[in-house]
């Protein structure tokens, strides 16, 4: 996207800009007073209706489409080539030998785990390995967690002797030391955790089961082939990384993961309706007279040119901002409950979300600024979407200018200082009385679609107000600098994406294109050039053919790897004398963590001990 921007700029600024403020369409421009003057005469909609100069404006949307067009072919096509490379060079996985079945049927009288290993030593004989049956630990999993939560207070007593005293527990309890409280607490909660290790171990099982195969593309045929003649049972899809498995939320029905979705998408519609509420207030801080009409008392204080330009510029995008910030965490709940087996899965699904929450909430909501029933009904009548496009796009120049300094430049230089998570540490080690430090991990689902979002709004308005694209042109080079640092210093990442982010990024640039045909095709009926109107109009069935042909060539390669490749790749390793060191690892690699034993050190020098021991 840097490279489109540095591509675009010059055409942008040096050619197009200058064409805008020759026209007449609004008033001339002043320049020694540019600060009161509004940026609409930096846009097309100052150009004169019928004129000639439009006709650049149309050769601009042609060089922008293929030029992308372009850069999104060779893109695909090169991630999709690293994508196999990577898979090629990397050593034997966990994932790529296991798939997860779910709905799994059990007669009378049998286990779950008998169920399995009936059915697939009979339909699998030559490939099926191993299994491990998911089982509920949530409430095991609480008492490993406070299990951690004393035995850190144990070492913040133990790492500072002045603190090591006798306190009065509770209001009329007797006075006690410290670490002899916190370390028979230690070991009640212990004896509580095999206990319920002991009775889960014999219940609990759920209807789901991780399965193990002795080859790649044994475990490929079984996740890609139907089990079972009824579709709901003995349902299969890839096992994450052992490491990226999200146990807390794991449902294994049919009908319940069915209902989590709906109630997602309810809840989802709903938290987009809501947001309108600050996004009408945003829009009613830009307007000077409706602000006026709401706060009649604030009359004498928006004469002040200083406070006027501070409410009416910046204010807005900062509350915009601010309200935002909420979005990624409730998005990545929202998909945690969904039914998604990973942390992966929970944050592409949440990535979607957000992405498309922005683009609705701040584009559209922004730009058909009204009421839920406006915008809904500008929806309800298609024909009518470009001419409404083109006459409101423009008009919101200024407030995204000053959307991409807010919520671009700040963000990306707090991201660097990381100020917020840094209290929020520090917080955290007072009220836990811990020193112990966690990494933080890579958050797909905030920055992905911010970069995204800041990609549509430089292609749609790279011919509407080329004024933007050297501030986008800031922002993706200060994105660069210190995200760079970040990646390298700062964040440890959960999982291997292996480029899977990758079609979400390329929707996202096919969808801006379509959406930058749709205005144009408004502008230029608007402006009385009925005839570059019409010569658009093969270019947003020329860009979804042109997306449907990478959706068939390339997203294949994203979805799963093919039989060549698996093959390829089993046969490498065949005469390995690890594989057979791998597969006897493979056989407890799914097991969860929860009913790893612990192991609690009674030496209270040994401060660097493990809770939790990986005894397999």
């Amino acid at each position: 996207m840097l490279w489109f921007l540095c591509e675009l700029l010059p055409s942008g600024v040096f050619v197009l800009l200058p064409v805008n403020c020759k026209g007449t369409q609004l008033h001339e421009i002043d320049f020694a007073d540019l600060s009161n003057n509004s940026l609409d005469v930096f846009t097309i909609s100052n150009v004169n209706s019928g004129s000639k100069w439009l006709w650049i404006h149309f050769s601009a949307v042609y060089i922008v489409t293929i030029f992308i067009c372009c850069l999104l072919y060779y893109e695909y096509k090169y991630i999709s080539s690293k994508r196999i490379a990577y898979f090629y060079s990397s050593k034997p996985q966990p994932h790529q030998f296991t798939i997860l079945v779910r709905g799994i049927p059990v007669s009378v009288g049998s286990s779950v785990s008998e169920s399995v290993e009936s059915f697939f030593t009979e339909f699998h004989p030559t490939t099926y390995l191993s299994h491990v049956v998911v089982r509920r630990t949530s409430k095991l999993r609480n008492l490993i967690n406070e299990a951690k939560t004393s035995y850190n207070r144990l070492l913040h007593l133990q790492s500072k002797p002045s603190q090591q005293k006798c306190r009065r527990i509770g209001l009329f309890g007797q006075k006690v030391d410290l670490v002899d409280h916190y370390g028979k607490k230690l070991e009640d909660i212990e004896q509580n955790v095999r206990l319920e290790q002991s009775d889960v171990s014999l219940a609990e099982e759920t209807r789901a089961a991780f399965v193990s195969f002795r080859s790649r593309y044994g475990a490929a045929v079984a996740f890609h082939l139907r089990q079972s003649i009824n579709p709901t049972q003995w349902v299969t899809e890839e096992a994450p990384e052992p490491d990226d498995v999200y146990w807390p939320f794991f449902s294994s029905s049919f009908m319940r993961r069915w209902i989590s979705k709906l109630v997602v998408v309810v809840a989802c519609i709903l938290l987009t309706i809501l947001f309108l509420i600050p996004v009408v207030v945003v829009q009613g801080l830009t307007n000077l007279s409706q602000l006026e009409t709401w706060f009649p008392f604030l009359k004498s204080f928006l004469t002040i040119t200083f406070f006027s330009q501070v409410i009416t510029g910046y204010l807005p995008s900062l509350i915009l901002l601010l309200f935002l910030k909420i979005v990624p965490p409730i998005m990545e709940f929202l998909s945690s409950i969904q039914g998604y087996i990973s942390h992966s899965y929970i944050e592409k699904s949440a990535c979607n979300k957000v992405l498309w929450f922005t683009i609705w909430n701040i584009f559209f909501a922004t730009v058909f600024s009204g009421s839920v029933l406006y915008q809904v009904s500008i929806f309800l009548e298609p024909k009518d979407i470009p001419a409404k496009l083109a006459v409101a796009v423009p008009a919101q120049a200024s407030f995204f200018i000053a959307y991409v300094l807010t919520s671009g430049w700040t963000s990306t230089a707090s991201e660097l200082f990381r100020i917020i998570p840094f209290i929020c540490s520090l917080v955290t080690r007072c009220c836990k009385r811990t020193n112990e430090l966690e990494v933080p991990s890579i958050p797909y689902h905030r920055d992905i679609p911010r970069i995204l979002f800041f990609g549509l709004l430089g292609i749609t308005y790279f011919f509407l107000a080329p004024l933007i694209l050297p501030f986008l042109l800031v922002y993706l080079c200060l994105a660069y600098i210190i995200f760079r640092n970040q990646f390298i210093n700062v964040y440890m990442p959960k999982y291997e994406t292996a480029g899977k982010f990758w079609p979400i990024v390329h929707n996202s640039m096919i969808f801006s294109l379509v959406l930058m045909h749709a205005i144009a095709i408004g502008i230029f009926t608007l402006k009385k050039l009925p005839m570059a109107s019409t010569l658009v109009f093969p270019l947003p069935v020329l860009t979804l053919l042109f997306n449907e042909y990478c959706r068939k060539r390339f997203l294949p390669v994203f979805v799963a790897y093919s039989a060549e490749v698996l093959i390829k790749k089993d046969r490498e390793e065949a005469n390995n004398p690890e594989m057979a060191e791998f597969f006897d690892k493979l056989v407890t690699a799914y097991q969860d963590p929860a009913l790893m034993p612990i192991q609690y050190s009674v030496n209270s020098d040994s401060l660097n001990s493990p809770l939790i021991s990986a005894e397999v």
